[in-house]
């Protein structure tokens, strides 16, 4: 089902001059005290603000920030978030400490042709996570649009995210929503070959995409604490190194499945180890681990080896990085895959935040396709699955 983005929005009959539009965006980003630390995520919202804002819409903005798990936490305010943003457009920002109420209703009423309100902390009210009804209809109330620009949340059934289509007359994607859709399509229906680099620490976090992926994609690299439970299905030696054995008959299946659908599965053959994750630890390079000795990254060799794949592959899907990349002495291994997903000719898209982190330390993020803003969104559309903040979209139009 077709999915409407802005430009359904802008020629409908009316279009968006003087009309209050409800826009949902990921603004979670991380604070500083009463500042924001990284603005990368208002940043990404900006195209779409703009849009709207330069079409003459009344734009009331929403967004999570942390797990305040229905309680008015302070330190999870988004009024630092209102100033930083208000920097970045170059005009005021309204804030309401309010998300929804007599006080937010008056306010989105107040606004004029091209102003812009921030409502306050989405996840402070309780039926937020819930898809509650209630709070559904009272966020549809202070709009007569609806648009969805966090594909970040998409994968959440919540209020401010499915439940408040039905409260609004008109609906639509925003432009990073349909971009994140257009780009991670690509890796459901790939050109081929279709390499998927997979990193991060638990098979169990990435079981459902490790086995979708598996016989779908060409090349399944696997990289991260999670390859070592994949090396002892194996059974090769993991010295102290982090595992799930009650995951290991799960990571045969995935093998098993890849292998009966022809594909190929690369894991490490070299392995930077240590003793502790610690950045002054000693560390070596071996291809088999010892006891007492843990991997913290992937070795030299096997760098080499994703990167190569990378660099010839059609299309890439990249998330999860390949060691304990917070880590200095041991990011060389996720810094390679970087080097090699932007160095590929063909399509790639990578999310996860340490995976894009690492694209953005190299400063090597314009050589890349698509750098996702949801990593648990994106992990699940590839895999198939519905999204109930797309869904909620396509139904509604």
């Amino acid at each position: 089902m077709p999915v409407p983005d802005l430009e359904s929005l802008f020629a409908a009959p009316g279009s968006v001059r003087g009309r209050r539009v409800l826009l949902r965006a990921d603004l979670n980003v991380p604070l500083d005290g009463t500042t924001v630390g990284d603005d990368t995520r208002i940043r990404a919202a900006l195209p779409t603000l703009r849009r709207l804002l330069s079409g003459g819409a009344r734009v009331v903005m929403a967004s999570h920030l942390g797990r305040p798990k229905g309680k008015r936490v302070p330190e999870l305010s988004l009024r630092p978030v209102a100033d930083r943003l208000s920097e970045l457009l170059g005009r005021p920002v309204a804030f309401c400490e309010d998300v929804v109420g007599p006080k937010a209703l008056e306010a989105s009423q107040a606004l004029s042709d091209g102003e812009v309100l921030l409502l306050e902390n989405l996840r402070f009210e309780p039926g937020e996570t819930k898809n509650d009804p209630e709070l559904a209809r009272s966020l549809g109330e202070l709009a007569d649009c609806y648009v969805n620009d966090a594909f970040g949340t998409a994968h959440r059934a919540h209020a401010s995210t499915a439940g408040v289509v039905a409260y609004v007359d008109q609906v639509a994607a925003g432009d990073l929503l349909t971009a994140e859709l257009q780009h991670l399509e690509c890796v459901r229906v790939p050109e081929r070959p279709l390499l998927c680099l997979l990193g991060g620490a638990k098979v169990s976090d990435k079981l459902a995409v490790l086995e979708a992926l598996a016989p779908h994609a060409d090349v399944l690299a696997i990289g991260g604490a999670m390859a070592y439970t994949f090396l002892l299905a194996r059974g090769d030696a993991t010295g102290q190194s982090l595992v799930e054995p009650d995951r290991v008959e799960d990571a045969r299946r995935v093998l098993a499945a890849a292998e009966a659908a022809g594909r190929r599965v690369l894991l490490p053959t070299d392995h930077r180890i240590a003793q502790e994750i610690d950045a002054n630890a000693e560390t070596r390079v071996v291809e088999t681990i010892p006891d007492g000795w843990m991997g913290v990254d992937i070795g030299p060799e096997t760098a080499a080896a994703y990167a190569a794949e990378a660099r010839g592959a059609r299309t890439v899907f990249w998330n999860g990085p390949m060691g304990v990349f917070e880590i200095d002495p041991f990011a060389a291994g996720t810094e390679a895959v970087a080097a090699g997903v932007a160095a590929c000719s063909g399509r790639s898209v990578v999310g996860g935040g340490d995976s894009v982190a690492a694209i953005n330390r190299l400063g090597v993020g314009d050589q890349i396709g698509h750098l996702s803003t949801g990593g648990g969104a994106s992990l699940e559309y590839v895999q198939g699955l519905e999204l109930p903040g797309v869904a909620a979209l396509a139904k509604a139009s």
